[in-house]
Formats: C-alpha cells, structure tokens, sequence
C-alpha cells in the first residue's frame, strides 16, 4: 500500500462493486424501491471522481487554478441545493432568481469561514490545502441550506395556517413566518452537532483518519479534524440563518409556499 490510504487496483474495483450490489439489492429487498438510484450514483461517482482527480493534477500547482475551481464548487452546489430547496427543477420559470439566492446562504457561510481558516496561517495558501478545506466547508454549508430550506418548505405548506392568522393579527410577513421557521430551520444543525459532540467517542472523521493515514500524528489529526468540525459547524449556522432569514423576507420560497 505504500503511503496511499487505499490500494488502487483489481481489488478496489471488486471492493466497490460488492458495496454497490449490496447497496442496491438492500434498497430493492427492503421495499423502498432504491436500487436503481444507489448504481447510478456509484456510477456518477466513479466517473466524477475519476474526472476531478485528473482535473486537480493540473489545477493544484497554481492558486488561481484552485480558486476556479472552488468557484466551479460553490456552483453545483447551488444548482444542487435550489433544487433541494424550492422541489423546482432547472428549467423551471425564475432559474436566474432561485439559483442567485441560494447561492446567498452557500457563500455567506463558506466564506468567512475558509477566509478565516486561509488568513490566519493555520492552513496554507496553496491548491493542496486550499482546494480540500474550501470543498468540505462548501459541501456543508450547501447540505445546511438544503436540509433548512426543504424543511421550511414542508412546514410552511403544512402549517400555512398558523401564518396567515398570524398576519391577520398584524405580524409583519417576516415575523409571521419566523414563528414558525425559526425552530423548524434549527433542525438542520442536528446531524453536525451530534457529531461534533460524539467526535472521538462514536466516531473517527474523514479528516482524522486522512490524516493518521498520510503519515501525521495523532495529535496533527486530532487538530485538523477539529478545524474542519467547527469550522463547518460556524458555517452551517450562518448558511442556516441566511436561509431562514431569505425564506421569511420572501426572497427564496415566498412568503408561504402554495
């Protein structure tokens, strides 16, 4: 195995494709009818992995490169989230709009974040820290405003009610929906808090064991995994409010879903 973490090779290959059958023929014994979507995903996965592997050998020597492609990150991750989001699908009427403000919480929580990481010296300024610290802050904040906004979604239609009553008692829209957004959108934190709060006891993270793996010591591990933990829990909070500040103010979802 040498300093790689995996062995590539014929191996790997049989490894992987006994994890999909197993995926595939559980989501299909089970009854929720998942199998086909668990093979396309391991096939989109092998092939976006195999293409961004060959991508990074190219883009990790050069910062301007690296930053492009944090950019082209931070952009499916729009894509993906205003899906999540709004349930609309790309084509739909008012793109433009939806995809500009979800990329709002998505941005507004990786940045000041991966600028804080990037400008305090812990991480250095170069592709091959840049581009792995960017992709696991962009990634979480783009499952927080997945998460929050499909929530709100749901219990807005549900509770649509309670906000309209609300606004015939002379609530503002923006506090109206807040009554009823602002618990439901913390729900989005919970998969992040539990596991920055069970770190080390239920389980090792990527990070940690990327790095015990590569060659560091324990204590390097423990601190890189600490980095990432809370810096995508600051993250995900601020991905989170501007989200459910967006759907209040009308801006995302509307006032009240149809």
């Amino acid at each position: 195995m040498g300093s790689s973490v995996v062995d590539v090779g014929p191996r790997l290959a049989v490894a992987l494709v006994a994890l999909a059958v197993i995926g595939a023929v559980a989501g299909r014994a089970s009854g929720l009818a998942q199998d086909r979507p668990i093979l396309i995903a391991a096939v989109r996965a092998t092939v976006q992995l195999a293409a961004v592997s060959a991508v990074l050998l190219a883009v990790v020597h050069s910062l301007v490169l690296s930053a492009a492609f944090v950019l082209l990150m931070v952009s499916v991750a729009t894509l993906t989230a205003a899906g999540r989001v709004t349930g609309l699908p790309l084509r739909a009427a008012g793109a433009r709009r939806r995809l500009l403000w979800t990329a709002v919480p998505i941005v507004g929580g990786a940045i000041p974040v991966v600028a804080l990481v990037l400008g305090s010296g812990t991480v250095p300024l170069r592709g091959t820290a840049v581009i792995p610290i960017a992709g696991i802050i962009v990634g979480g904040a783009m499952t927080a405003t997945s998460l929050a906004g499909r929530r709100l979604r749901d219990e807005l239609t549900s509770r649509r009610g309670e906000v309209e009553a609300a606004l015939a008692l002379g609530f503002l829209r923006r506090d109206a929906v807040l009554l009823v957004a602002r618990r439901v959108a913390g729900t989005a934190l919970v998969p992040p808090l539990d596991q920055t709060r069970t770190v080390g006891l239920v389980t090792l993270p990527g990070a940690f064991v990327g790095v015990l793996l590569g060659g560091g010591t324990p204590l390097e591990a423990g601190a890189a995994q600490l980095l990432v933990l809370i810096g995508l829990l600051a993250a995900e909070v601020l991905a989170v409010w501007a989200v459910t500040e967006l759907v209040a103010r009308g801006a995302l979802l509307g006032p009240v879903p149809p």
